[in-house]
C-alpha cells in the first residue's frame, strides 16, 4: 500500500533521528573537537595540585574527576562568566523569563484565563505551553517598520534597552564577591544608566514616525522627570547610614539591622519610583492601551518587541533586587546549608558529586538569602497591575513632585537624626563592624 504523504511512520522518524545522531558525532569529532584545542592553546589555564595545565590535561578531565572540580572553579571566577553567566546576563534573563511566566499565572487566575493557566504539564508547570508558544510566535513573526521611520535608530534603540538594563544588572552583587563591577560609586552609577531608559524611549517613538508612540515617549520623559528626584532622596537616606555609595558596603552595613527598620518611608518611596521607572500599573502611562493604543510600543513587533520585553523585565529583576540591597540586608540570613556536601576523605567521583573544593555554604547561602528576598519584592510589584487601575498623569506628576519628595525629605532628615545621635553609621551604637 502506498505511503499517504504526510504520514507519520516510526521507521522514517528513528532513522531520522540516528542520522541526527550521527551528524552530531560528526560535526564534534571534525569541528568542534579541533577548534577547541586551538582555543586552548591561547587561553592561560590555571595550575592545578602545582601542575600547569596543558591543552591535552585540561581535556583529561573528561576521564580524570580529581581535575574536574579545580578547573571549574577557576572558569567560574572568570570576569567572562561573571559577565556572561552568573550574575549576569544568563542569571538576570533567567530569572526575567520566570518573572513573565509567574506574571501570566498569576493574572491569568484573577482573570480566569484558560490558556497561560492550564495549557501545560500537570502542577506547576501549567501554563508553560502558553508561554513557549507565545515565545516562539515573538520569535518568527515578521519585523514591520513603518514607512517613513528612521530605520537605523529603529533597529537600535531595543538592543541600547536591552543593554542598558544589563549594565545596570551589572553593578548588582548577589553575594560577597560576585559581582560583576564592584565600582566604590555604584548607586550613582545605577541612577546614571536608568535615566537612559526614558531618552532611549523617546527616541524609539521619535524614530516609529507615528504620532501614537510619541506621545507615549513624551509620557515616559515627564513620568521620568516627576519620580526621578524622589527615587535619588529615598536612596540618599541609606547612603546616610551606610556611608558608602558602594553597594556591596551598603549590604554589609545592614548587619544586624536591616535598614527597611529605620527608613520605611524612605523604602516606600523607593518602591513606588521603582514602579514609575518600570512603567508598571498604575504608572503605566507611557504604554496605556485604553488611551493610546500601546504608547511607545505601539510600532514594535516580532523580535524588537522581544527584546523591549527582556529590558523591561531585566529592569524588574535589578530594581527589585537593589530594593533588596538598599533596605532588606541584601544576601544576610541564617547559615542553613551545611558547611561540607561529603566526606572529606571520600573517593574521587564521590568528591566530584559532593563538589568539593568547588562548593561554598557562605556563598551559597547568600546567593539563596539574596533571591528569597528578590522574589518576594518581584512578587509584589507584580501584584498592582491585577489590582490597581491607572491614574491620571496630573496625579501622577502631584504625586511625584510634591507628596513623594516631601516623604523622601522626612526620612532622610530621620536618618541624619539617627546618625548625630550616635546609633548608628560607623561607630554606632547599633552598627556592628
Amino acid at each position: 500500500m502506498a505511503t499517504v504523504p504526510g504520514e507519520f511512520r516510526f521507521g522514517n522518524f528513528l532513522a531520522s533521528i540516528i542520522w541526527l545522531i550521527l551528524i552530531v558525532i560528526v560535526v564534534l569529532t571534525l569541528v568542534i573537537l579541533p577548534l577547541t584545542f586551538i582555543v586552548l592553546f591561547y587561553v592561560p589555564l590555571p595550575p592545578v595540585n602545582g601542575e600547569v595545565l596543558t591543552p591535552y590535561l585540561f581535556l583529561s578531565m573528561v576521564v580524570d574527576p580529581t581535575r574536574t572540580l579545580p578547573i571549574v572553579k577557576y572558569l567560574i571566577h572568570t570576569t567572562p562568566f561573571k559577565v556572561v553567566v552568573f550574575p549576569g546576563f544568563v542569571f538576570a534573563a533567567i530569572i526575567a523569563a520566570a518573572t513573565i511566566f509567574v506574571e501570566r499565572k498569576f493574572l491569568a487566575k484573577m482573570q480566569l484565563r484558560v490558556g497561560p493557566l492550564y495549557a501545560g504539564v500537570w502542577g506547576v508547570g501549567e501554563g508553560i505551553l502558553q508561554l513557549a508558544a507565545d515565545g516562539l510566535k515573538v520569535i518568527s513573526k515578521e519585523i514591520l517598520i513603518p514607512s517613513g521611520a528612521d530605520k537605523p535608530i529603529f533597529w537600535a534603540a531595543p538592543i541600547a534597552f536591552v543593554a542598558t538594563a544589563a549594565a545596570v544588572v551589572a553593578l548588582i552583587p548577589v553575594a560577597p564577591g560576585w559581582v560583576v563591577s564592584n565600582t566604590s560609586v555604584g548607586l550613582v552609577a545605577v541612577f546614571a544608566i536608568l535615566g537612559f531608559f526614558p531618552l532611549i524611549a523617546l527616541l524609539f517613538s521619535w524614530a516609529s514616525n507615528s504620532k501614537y508612540p510619541f506621545i507615549g515617549g513624551l509620557r515616559a520623559l515627564h513620568q521620568m522627570i516627576a519620580f526621578e528626584i524622589p527615587f535619588i532622596l529615598s536612596a540618599l537616606s541609606v547612603v546616610i547610614l551606610a556611608g558608602s555609595l558602594n553597594l556591596t558596603d551598603i549590604a554589609k552595613s545592614q548587619h544586624p539591622f536591616w535598614f527597611i527598620l529605620f527608613l520605611p518611608i524612605s523604602a516606600f518611596v523607593f518602591f513606588i519610583s521603582s514602579l514609575a521607572e518600570l512603567e508598571r500599573v498604575p504608572f503605566d502611562l507611557p504604554e496605556a492601551e485604553s488611551e493610546i493604543v500601546a504608547g511607545w510600543l505601539t510600532e514594535t513587533s516580532g523580535m524588537i518587541y522581544g527584546l523591549i520585553q527582556l529590558g523591561s523585565y531585566l529592569k524588574v529583576y535589578a530594581l527589585s533586587a537593589l530594593f533588596v540591597i538598599l533596605f532588606l540586608g541584601g544576601w544576610s540570613g541564617p547559615q542553613i546549608f551545611p558547611h561540607q556536601l561529603g566526606p572529606p576523605d571520600a573517593i574521587p567521583l564521590v568528591k566530584v558529586l559532593t563538589l568539593q573544593g568547588l562548593y561554598n555554604a557562605v556563598t551559597v547561602n547568600a546567593i539563596f538569602w539574596f533571591l528569597v528576598k528578590t522574589i518576594g519584592i518581584i512578587m509584589l510589584m507584580l501584584l498592582p497591575r491585577g489590582i490597581s487601575p491607572r491614574i491620571r498623569i496630573d496625579i501622577l506628576l502631584h504625586t511625584g513632585w510634591y507628596k513623594l519628595i516631601v516623604l523622601a525629605f522626612v526620612n532622610m532628615f530621620v536618618a541624619l537624626a539617627l546618625i548625630y545621635a550616635g546609633m548608628l553609621g560607623p561607630g554606632g551604637s547599633l552598627s556592628i563592624h
